[in-house]
């Protein structure tokens, strides 16, 4: 550094001057506070618990001053706290156990007092691993929905359940490029469409916050697409895709749900491991604005340096790489700075009294049910607008009739344990033997299919017979007899690994087969958490795709199959005809090779898995319709029982042009016999020069229409959101910035990705 002449010299003075300024202001606040503390941990009632003071005592903590910003609260704190009292904030267990001093032989002196107990909980369904809540369905039924407030929704209960039962931080939303349907977190995502998953997501963000005493953990950043080697693989992608597709429903959560916290991935990007990559701090915190603190998930932080300096926070569970030694060790050697530390524990601080756990308490004695009859509407309607129905010739809905027999086979259609498989496996995501099988969920007051169908066939005076299907040639029987046979088909995917093919488990495409040969009036329910092939999809009548429907998934398919409720559910991901179809139809895209060109691990070995990303921008509904490739069921699939029909479409743009936004209107017209519910879609076509042969969704909107009603719909893209969801731009690598291509752009709007009606616009 050059040698300062007179002028900086001054100016360095005057800054040298504010500086001891500055810090005799905060050894005199330092100074105050310490006197304030001093009561609180050496007399009176509340010394016996240092650290747990009365409420009355805290309220003289300047951190507790809720007069003051979360900003200043917690520079308050961190302004009278030890270094490796700061130190606690960097890791899970010591900043949210503020009076413990030992983790597993790391030790840290105790907290400072009135600080929150946090605890943590996994919970895209619902709150894990405890009784007494709500089992919701899986986030991708959720998707299914397309229906923003009823996501909200969700999560506020969820927030309400999870506090209800001790727990201040849930582990949700999860955002998933949706690159290849044989990732097995497929179900607790929320599908294959970044505007779609990111609009959600930030509805789901603001329901858990929504009260103000739950943060939200949006999850994982970045490019996190399969379980196979997920800690030890690197996702190589392009930067264009990757702030197209993997980046853009984080950057729209982010903008438009202002998450607590965001966690970091297990696996390497282009290289370097997500949660060590600077793209925390450059992309995630400067340019989306993220406001909180970076996680790691479990065992996803591989060095002390690099991590906090790219931008972690946050060392999930217990300290490994963020413990006082290594950090003091880190800084005597000039490899983290002090201020680095400090801006970690302020974000992490910052978040817990901006979101209300400093203010809110946890109960002291977590509450037994915590389940109340809303929220079991809320898990029951989101089962039924979830559910798709993909294919239907008229069978459905069923119209019962005294003496009619109607035969449910399938194990997940009853409650029943038949060889370890019952419809708790259909709940929530399942979990591998090795963490307790069945699913991630206790499903304690679950109601199968078969009870619900059952009760109301018994109304209509028809019978309803249950078959396991565990014999094929039993249920072949079964489904003779009788006059309509509705068969359950499931497929387990869930964490820790990826599922081997797209095919029913249990050998049930082949139940499917001798059902439907042995009655043709054969309606399928599947219980899946991604896209399954359909090889009997011809043979059979109707099928329902329901999800991981959760504890109402009874009731809900019961009303859907008899028609109480009309279908409106969309799917959030393509259905491919084969496996073969998808986009990662190669090893070196899935599930990856090694240097000497193989796909499986030798064992021992612990080299990077390399998983190229070559497909690009073509991954989902992009990919079939730039490789004019059929799928079995496209993007935005979903019938119902009664039809609509779309007509003149105009794009009116706003005063200043479509970049400050526009109004799509249109008609829509229930041209059937049955109120029903759509969800009008909205695709863009950008000019050929941006180099997307594909449209994208661009927006949509659920409407409900009595029979024969026709309604002109208006689908509202603001100048937020055409910005913030870059509607109209692509991503320049050239320039590192987002561009608008000049042009003829097309709108098509309709009930799928087949849209119905079109209208074009210029852009210059």
């Amino acid at each position: 550094m050059p040698r300062p002449t007179p002028h900086h010299a001054h100016s360095q003075s005057r800054s040298r001057s504010r500086s001891r300024s500055r810090s005799r202001r905060i050894a005199t606040t330092a100074a105050t506070t310490l006197a304030l503390l001093a009561p609180l941990v050496t007399a009176g009632p509340a010394a016996a618990a240092p650290g747990t003071p009365t409420a009355a005592a805290c309220r003289d903590v300047p951190w507790m001053d809720r007069t003051r910003s979360p900003e200043q609260r917690a520079a308050a704190l961190l302004a009278v706290s030890s270094q490796h009292q700061k130190y606690r904030w960097l890791v899970e267990q010591p900043a949210n156990s503020p009076q413990q001093t030992d983790f597993q032989g790391v030790r840290y002196p105790a907290q400072l007092p009135c600080t929150p107990t946090v605890v943590y909980t996994d919970g895209p369904e619902g709150v894990r691993n405890v009784t007494g809540v709500t089992a919701f369905p899986a986030a991708i039924a959720s998707a299914a929905t397309w229906d923003e407030r009823l996501v909200y929704d969700k999560h506020v209960a969820q927030a309400d359940e999870a506090f209800g039962k001790g727990r201040n931080v849930i582990l949700a939303p999860g955002l998933s490029g949706g690159r290849t349907p044989l990732a097995g977190r497929t179900p607790e995502y929320l599908g294959e469409d970044p505007v779609l998953s990111g609009v959600l997501g930030a509805a789901g963000v603001r329901g858990i916050e929504a009260e103000g005493r739950v943060l939200a953990d949006l999850k994982h950043y970045v490019a996190n697409e399969q379980e196979l080697d997920r800690e030890e693989s690197s996702s190589n992608v392009d930067e264009r895709t990757l702030r197209q597709i993997y980046d853009l429903p984080f950057e729209i959560a982010v903008r438009r749900g202002d998450p607590e916290s965001v966690m970091c991935s297990f696996n390497q990007v282009n290289g370097v491991h997500a949660c060590e990559d600077e793209r925390l701090t450059t992309v995630l915190k400067d340019e989306f604005g993220m406001r909180g603190y970076v996680m790691s998930d479990f065992g996803s932080v591989h060095s002390t340096a690099a991590s906090l300096m790219n931008g972690l926070d946050q060392e999930l569970n217990r300290p490994v790489w963020f413990t006082p030694y290594l950090l003091d060790e880190a800084l005597t050697r000039g490899q983290i700075t002090q201020a680095r530390v400090d801006e970690a524990a302020t974000r992490v601080v910052t978040a817990y009294i901006r979101g209300g756990l400093f203010d809110n308490p946890l109960p002291a004695r977590p509450r037994a049910d915590v389940s109340p009859r809303a929220h079991t509407d809320i898990a029951r309607r989101t089962a039924e607008q979830g559910s798709v129905l993909l294919a239907n010739d008229g069978i459905l809905p069923l119209r019962p009739e005294r003496g009619q027999r109607i035969a449910v086979i399938g194990a997940t259609a009853s409650a029943r344990d038949t060889g370890g498989l019952s419809a708790a496996d259909a709940c929530g995501m399942p979990l591998p033997a090795r963490f307790g099988g069945n699913s991630t969920m206790a499903c304690e007051n679950l109601v199968a299919a078969d009870t619900a169908l059952r009760d109301r066939a018994r109304r209509a005076g028809a019978s309803v017979t249950f078959t396991d299907g565990s014999d094929t040639a039993e249920a072949a029987a079964a489904a003779a007899a009788a006059d309509v046979t509705v068969v359950f088909g499931y497929q387990r995917a869930g964490e820790f690994a990826d599922v081997p093919d797209l095919r029913l488990d249990a050998d049930g495409d082949a139940l499917v087969e001798a059902v439907a040969r042995a009655n043709p009036n054969t309606v399928v329910v599947l219980q899946t958490g991604t896209a399954v092939e359909m090889p009997w999809l011809p043979d059979v009548r109707a099928v329902l795709e329901t999800w991981y429907a959760g504890e109402q998934q009874g009731p809900a398919i019961a009303s859907l199959l008899f028609g109480d409720a009309n279908p409106s559910g969309k799917l959030p991901m393509t259905f491919p005809k084969s496996l073969a179809d998808t986009p990662t139809n190669t090893p070196e895209q899935y599930p990856g090779v090694f240097a000497d060109g193989s796909t499986e691990r030798r064992e021992g070995s612990t080299e990077i898995r390399q998983v190229d990303y070559s497909e690009g921008l073509q991954v989902g509904h992009r990919w079939y319709e730039a490789q004019g490739i059929e799928p079995l069921f496209p993007f935005g699939h979903g019938l119902s029982y009664t039809s609509f029909e779309y007509g003149d479409l105009e794009v009116v743009p706003a005063a200043g042009g479509a970049r400050d936004g526009m109004t799509l209107r249109f008609a829509l017209r229930n041209t059937g016999e049955v109120d029903g519910t759509e969800v009008a879609q909205a695709y863009l076509s950008l000019p050929d020069a941006a180099g997307e042969p594909f449209r994208r969704l661009v927006g949509w909107q659920r409407v409900g229409l009595d029979a024969g009603e026709e309604r002109t719909v208006e689908i509202q893209l603001s100048a937020a959101d055409v910005a913030d969801l870059h509607l109209l731009e692509h991503f320049d690598v050239r320039t590192g910035t987002w561009v608008t291509t000049p042009g003829t752009h097309r709108l098509d709007v309709g009930g799928s990705l087949r849209t119905s009606t079109s209208a074009e616009f210029e852009l210059r």
